[in-house]
């Protein structure tokens, strides 16, 4: 792994580690923790305005931020798209707490080497705060070349590869994907975590239920991302849908931020999570 140091945080706002603790507990790491999720482009969307949002995140009681890592981005007319790993970059130099990542990378669309590096770079100027999420790809990433051939079996190799390279510098692998499809569990038990979504039909969206949750668990140092959606407009039945969750042991709970105006997305990021008891 490159020995690049650690990044100085000149903007950092001194905010602990446990300043925002969790409190419903998960079977991994003691609590639930809080995830969110940002755009890697969009109409409108500037890469400052991304880097800004990722900083506000740890300031608003965050516990990760996430981008989605696409080629060329799937919303939109005319959507701008920006690499995920020079956004976290930045974001890295400006905070010190939150955990950093993608959820998640296309790994048949990249070389599982350049990918490693990449991660375990940031790894080094950020120790300890780094999460990389990989599964097949999006199929409306309209920048990613089909893949010619079993799809399968290759990321099972590419998989395999990528968990050797990062081997020893302290980057977690998850695997995403839809929890119905048997590969995708599978896969991820070979790796630290996985970052599903329920229905393999991806037109439609369900919420998991505890024991849905539990059945992802595939040893007790396993985590178990849940969510991806954006928040509901009733807050009870949002704590419900963290809740479930929480009691099924999943370790992180994650909410997408729709790239949309600035202010708007400067509210969604601003609000903090929506913790339960």
């Amino acid at each position: 792994m490159i020995d690049a140091g650690t990044l100085d945080n000149p903007e950092r706002d001194g905010v602990a580690g446990d300043e925002f603790p969790a409190r419903r507990c998960g079977a991994y790491g003691g609590a639930v923790r809080y995830g969110l999720e940002l755009p890697c482009g969009g109409d409108g969307v500037t890469a400052g305005l991304l880097v800004e949002l990722g900083v506000r995140a740890e300031a608003a009681g965050w516990d990760g931020v996430f981008f989605e890592d696409y080629l060329t981005y799937y919303r939109g007319e005319d959507p701008a798209t920006y690499d995920p790993w020079v956004l976290l970059t930045a974001v890295a130099a400006r905070t010190g707490r939150v955990r950093l990542g993608t959820t998640v990378s296309g790994l048949l669309a990249r070389d599982p080497v350049k990918l490693a590096r990449e991660a375990a770079t940031l790894a080094a100027l950020a120790p300890g705060r780094v999460v990389l999420g990989v599964g097949l790809g999006d199929p409306a990433d309209r920048g990613a070349k089909p893949f010619a051939g079993a799809r399968g079996p290759e990321m099972d190799r590419r998989l395999a590869e990528l968990l050797e390279l990062l081997a020893g510098t302290g980057v977690p692998v998850w695997v995403g994907g839809s929890a119905q499809a048997g590969a995708v569990v599978r896969r991820a038990a070979t790796a630290q975590g996985i970052v599903p979504y329920k229905l393999t039909d991806t037109r439609g969206w369900s919420d998991f239920s505890a024991e849905e949750v539990r059945r992802l668990r595939v040893r007790p140092e396993f985590d178990i991302a849940i969510g991806g959606r954006r928040r509901l407009p009733d807050p009870a039945a949002e704590r419900a849908a963290i809740e479930a969750v929480a009691g099924g042991g999943a370790t992180w709970w994650l909410e997408f931020v729709h790239p949309s105006g600035a202010d708007e997305m400067r509210q969604a990021v601003g609000a903090g999570p929506l913790r339960v008891a």
